[in-house]
This record gives C-alpha cells, sequence and structure tokens, in this order.
C-alpha cells in the first residue's frame, strides 16, 4: 500500500466526549450584530457565502449551509441534538465573532472556542486553560437533510488528515485547515444506525481542541468551488448545478474507508470508474490533496484483500459481477494515467492483471465476449430471490453475456494495455489490445437487435435477446466506440423516436433506464416496491425503481453518446433541465412518503431508497463532452477509443 501520504493518526492528549451538535438552521441574511452579554438563544453569522447558526449554551454548531457561489442558496442542514456530557457554557458575540467560555469565568480570560464568520470563511480557534480546558467541537450532522462528507488522506482508524475537504452536497465545499500544523487529522465517523442497511443517521466530524502542548489552535474552512473549468459558460446560471454539485459523487465512507454510495451507505466495487472517472478531471482540493488520492485508498483497501458490493461474500453474488473487474480496472488505469503515480502501478501491476485475466477467463466459449456465470435466460430467476444478476442493475435479469458489462471490459482492456506498457510488460500490452480488439468485433453482431433497431440489453445462454430500450446501453456502446459509425446515429434516431412514442419528457427527472417494462420473466426482484410486477409484461410496476423508473444514474451515456455524434441540440434538451434540477437539489432527500428521490416515477413520485445516491452524478460528465462537442462543431462525430 502506498503510504507516502499518511498522517500521524493520535488526534490529541484529551479524551473527546460525546459532545454533539444541536438542530435547525435560522433564516439566512441576519446582520452580525455588535457585542452583547451572554445570550440564550441561537447565534446567527450570515453572508453571502455562509449561514451560521451558534449555539448560545455550549461551543458548537447548531446549523450550518454554505453556497460556494456565494449566491445565498442556502438550504438547511441540520444537526443531532446535544449530549448532556458535553460541559456548558456562555457565549457572547463581537460583530461576526461568537466567544464562549465557561460560566463565571471574566471576559478577559481566553475563551474556550472562538468562532468567527470572515466573507469566504469561517474560523474556528480553541484556547487552553489548565483551570478550563476545551471540549473537542463534534458536527454531528443528520443524513437525512445532508450527506455531508469529508474528502482526503483516510487513517486506518478512519480518521481524515489535514487539509481535507468538507463537501456539502447541492451547497458546496469547505477546504479546512490548521494551524499550527500539530493536529493531524480530524475525527470521522457514521452513526448510530446499521451501515449495511443504509441507516446510519448522521456523520460525525470531531475537531479537536487546543492542548497544554499546543494552547491555540485555528481552524480555517475556506469556501470553494472545486470542478473543471469550461470558461466563461460556468458563470451563468444554467451552471449552477455544474459547479455546487461537481464533488457530490465522490462520498467517503468512514466505515469501509472507501468511496461509497454516501458516507453512512454501502460501498459498490462496480461504481469505482465513475469515481475515478470524475476524479481525474478534477482540479487539486488542496496542497498534496487531489480527488484521485481516495480513489487510489480505495482501490488498495480492495487490493489489501477488503470486499464490496458486487464482489463474491459481499451481496448476492456468486461470483464477480460482470462489471465489477472492468471497473476496478478502469479507476486503476485513471488514477496511474492522470496521478502519473509509477511506483503504485509497479507495486500493483501484479494484482491489476490477476484481475484482468480473471475477467477474461469467463469467455468460456472464446468468442470473446466476457460472461456472468447465470444464464439469463427468461425464466430462470427464481420468485424468492437468491442471486443478484449481472451488473449495476441488480433487479433486472442480466446473464451470460451482458452488453453495458462488455463495453466496461472493453474500455478495461484499452486501459490494461496501456498499464502493461508503462510497467514494461511488452506481452501483456499485445494480449489485452488482442482481446480488446476480438470484443470490439464481436460485440455489434452479439447485441443488435434487427427487430428493433437498437442494442439488447444482454444476450442469454439460449441465445435469446432481452431487448427493453435501454438507453444507457446503447449510449455506452456508442460512447466507447463499439458501434459502426454508420450504424449510431440510427440507433439514437430509434430510441429518440420510442421516446417520443411511449410519452417520456420529464427530463428534469432524468432519463428512464428502460422505455418499456421489463417482463416478470425476465426480473429478479419479484418485490413489487422495487419494479417486480405481477402482471406477465411487468407493466403493473413500469417507472417503480429500475423497471423505466427515471433517474440521472447512467444518463450520462445517452447524453455523451449524442454530444459525440454533433447533436448538440438533442442532447440540450435532456442537460439542461437536468442542470437545473441539480441547482434545486432535487436528485437527493426525500418525499413526503418516505422514498428518496433518486428514483421517480415519470409523474415525478418517489421509489428511490438512498435518500442520496452518488452515482446520479456520474451525468455531470455530460457538460465537459457538451463543450467538447461546442469546439468539434455540429456533426463531427466522435468515439472515445477509436
Amino acid at each position: 500500500m502506498n503510504n507516502r501520504s499518511r498522517c500521524r493518526t493520535s488526534l490529541t492528549k484529551t479524551k473527546i466526549p460525546s459532545c454533539l451538535i444541536c438542530l435547525l438552521l435560522a433564516a439566512a441574511g441576519f446582520a452580525a450584530t455588535a457585542q452583547q452579554p451572554a445570550v440564550t438563544s441561537p447565534l446567527v453569522l450570515s453572508n453571502a457565502y455562509v449561514t451560521v447558526s451558534l449555539c448560545p449554551d455550549r461551543p458548537g454548531i447548531e446549523a450550518l449551509s454554505v453556497d460556494s457561489l456565494g449566491k445565498e442558496h442556502f438550504p438547511p442542514i441540520t444537526m443531532r441534538p446535544p449530549s448532556g456530557s458535553c460541559r456548558p457554557a456562555e457565549a457572547t458575540r463581537h460583530g461576526s465573532r461568537v466567544e464562549y467560555r465557561s460560566p463565571g469565568h471574566a471576559a478577559a480570560t481566553a475563551p474556550l472556542w472562538k468562532i468567527e464568520l470572515g466573507r469566504k470563511e469561517l474560523r474556528l480557534e480553541s484556547h487552553w486553560s489548565a483551570e478550563d480546558p476545551p471540549d473537542p467541537l463534534v458536527l454531528d450532522v443528520d443524513n437525512s437533510h445532508c450527506h455531508v462528507t469529508l474528502l482526503g488522506h483516510m487513517n486506518p482508524d478512519s480518521s481524515m488528515c489535514l487539509p481535507a475537504i468538507m463537501h456539502l452536497p447541492d451547497q458546496g465545499t469547505f477546504r479546512i485547515s490548521v494551524s499550527p500544523k500539530v493536529i493531524p487529522a480530524l475525527g470521522y465517523g457514521a452513526g448510530p444506525g446499521d451501515m449495511l442497511a443504509n441507516q446510519a443517521k448522521s456523520i460525525k466530524i470531531t475537531f479537536p481542541p487546543a492542548t497544554a502542548e499546543h494552547p491555540r489552535i485555528t481552524y480555517r474552512w475556506e469556501v470553494v468551488a472545486i470542478h473543471p473549468d469550461i470558461g466563461r459558460r460556468q458563470f451563468g446560471a444554467a451552471y449552477d448545478g455544474f459547479r455546487r454539485n461537481w464533488l457530490n459523487i465522490l462520498q467517503y465512507s468512514p466505515y469501509w474507508r472507501t468511496l461509497a454510495n454516501h458516507t453512512a451507505s454501502d460501498t459498490c466495487a462496480f461504481c469505482y470508474y465513475e469515481y475515478g472517472d470524475i476524479a481525474e478531471r478534477t482540479p487539486p482540493l488542496a496542497k498534496g490533496l487531489t480527488a484521485l488520492d481516495p480513489v487510489r485508498q480505495t482501490l488498495d483497501r480492495i487490493i489489501g484483500g477488503a470486499n464490496a458490493y458486487g464482489m463474491p461474500g459481499h451481496g448476492a453474488f456468486p461470483e464477480y459481477s460482470t462489471d465489477t473487474l472492468p471497473s476496478l480496472l478502469i479507476a486503476a488505469s485513471d488514477y496511474v494515467t492522470s496521478g502519473k503515480d509509477q511506483p503504485w502501478l509497479q507495486a500493483n501491476y501484479a494484482h491489476l492483471a490477476r484481475w484482468a485475466d480473471i475477467m477474461l477467463a469467463t469467455d468460456r466459449d472464446g468468442n470473446g465476449l466476457i460472461k456472468y456465470t447465470l444464464s439469463g435466460n427468461s425464466g430462470s430467476w427464481p420468485e424468492t430471490l437468491k442471486y443478484r444478476p449481472a451488473n449495476w442493475w441488480d433487479t433486472i435479469g442480466f446473464g451470460h453475456e451482458d452488453a453495458y458489462a462488455n463495453a466496461l471490459a472493453y474500455r478495461a482492456l484499452n486501459g490494461m494495455s496501456e498499464l502493461a506498457r508503462q510497467a514494461g510488460h511488452p506481452e501483456d500490452q499485445q494480449r489485452y489490445h488482442a482481446a480488446a480488439e476480438k470484443l470490439r468485433a464481436a460485440y455489434f453482431p452479439a447485441f443488435y437487435n434487427p427487430a428493433t433497431g437498437v442494442l439488447a440489453g444482454w444476450r442469454s445462454a439460449d441465445g435469446q435477446l432481452h431487448d427493453y430500450y435501454f438507453l444507457w446501453v446503447n449510449g455506452i456502446a456508442i460512447h466507447y466506440g463499439l458501434v459502426p459509425a454508420d450504424k449510431a446515429n440510427a440507433i439514437m434516431d430509434r430510441l429518440l423516436a420510442k421516446m417520443r412514442e411511449v410519452g417520456y419528457a420529464r427530463f428534469d427527472l432524468g432519463l428512464p433506464g428502460n422505455l418499456v417494462s421489463v417482463a416478470r420473466k425476465d426480473y429478479v426482484d419479484r418485490n413489487p416496491r422495487f419494479g417486480g410486477g405481477k402482471l406477465e409484461d411487468g407493466s403493473d410496476a413500469f417507472q417503480r425503481y429500475e423497471n423505466g423508473g427515471a433517474t440521472a444514474c447512467f444518463a450520462y451515456f445517452t447524453l455523451a453518446a449524442l454530444y459525440d455524434l454533433g447533436r448538440i441540440e438533442d442532447g440540450d434538451r435532456i442537460l439542461f433541465p437536468m442542470l437545473q434540477s441539480f441547482a434545486k437539489g432535487d436528485f437527493q432527500g426525500r418525499c413526503g412518503d418516505g422514498l428518496s428521490k433518486d428514483w421517480r416515477a415519470w409523474d415525478g413520485a418517489c421509489w428511490g431508497y438512498e435518500g442520496f445516491l452518488v452515482d446520479n452524478y456520474y451525468a455531470l460528465l455530460a457538460v465537459l463532452d457538451r463543450e467538447a462537442a461546442l469546439k468539434r462543431g455540429p456533426h463531427v462525430a466522435r468515439n472515445e477509443f477509436n
């Protein structure tokens, strides 16, 4: 494992009690007042970038919101109630600064904590006193409102090295540093709740206090907007969602110590390539910290023996899901290529090659396509769910030869060929290149359905094609160069025509995965809650969850294909309503019935369960594809790997 960025894990000699933080965001726009005596109601500090409500009776933050764009966009982030074990203190306000002292201590004494709002920053300053030592300051953020995450170099105890990023989805980002640099890390944890059931209630971030050895500690929270530069266009309101949410997909789980569905949810190995693709386009996060560092640490965890959903033993998979190994290899390629970390490649090349060879070995009949051990035959899925199917779409019966996973495998093999070259393995370079070419030659004939004029989702072991007008399957095949140039536009024409025929136009909700209902015989999860219908054609559960539900997840591939083909207007009709929804935060949170907004019926009803699902934000990559298309001009097609 690469340890070059490991910081010391000891937070402080002071024991950290369970001092938690309070509740509820006050409205933005209150002006800071002049110095006043101790108060008993929340103290609000606010400007165009930050609004923070401070506890009146103990050092802490009751509520917090940040707008990295300085437009006073302040959705509430609530904190869990404070623990009774936290010692009380009196707050006094001095303009934009609030100071906390223990009851009875004179104003001339140094405060336990001082919190001050600047134009684009918060400063938290702790002072040591032998007679009155300060407690840590703990943020305990309620996940039901916002999935706050830390990004940085994580230690084995899940503490997060400084400097670090604290990102608030749909709002913005703080870059956190400390002075003097004697505090190596922040405490970082999730709970209470069952992590495996996605039920952890909050994320806790602990700021160690000053000590006798270091009597004054200052934390600086600098407001930053971290996203790729797309020129002057990015400053228009249409791109607010892009700018605030670019980092949303990078959620670091303190439980798994990997990137995850969100900070308090599961980690899925078949999603890691999405994180890598975003991370490699992300500007530096802080000095000595890039978005690729959490990607590397995630890969290090898996290489070191950790397990993730999509792997045998984690979830109901008889073997690697067909998209897991390609995802791991693509993430590694993203890291090495953009991070230029040759020592990491040399240290881990043998493991990457082992993954690639396990993947290639699934081609049991030698036709060039990787395969899943389950047949994918219609009617082969039992009433009671036993095994999950071949890929991310784990309620639909993908099996045997999976068009999506084979597209990923094609990209992964091209990437492995390049990694083999860089690592000095010319025989492997040629072998992986030949395997990629063999897959490419087999792909279109295997999955093209002449009856519909589009690519099917999978070809089962009995030779049958299973075609439900999967938008993302066709999009990724076009984007990765697996569709002949003279066929790509015709396929997109068919898909857009079918979309009009079935009446889908709610692009503010994203895109459906499939445009017609999945038949009962091809649906794995029979629970109506998750799209399992009782009717043979599955139409009674259509638009629920993965059975045609609308989501931003994987919408990227449709958008990328359109922009690759120079069809800018077609892409924009989908992208810009989505960007408006991203700006409003409409892909996280829950409806009144408790179901979440990451999956919707076409009328807007909620059918998700995560509350915040990072895959939605992969679609933001389409903004960069659009920029590339504008530079090329219309009607100039581009394929990713040809």
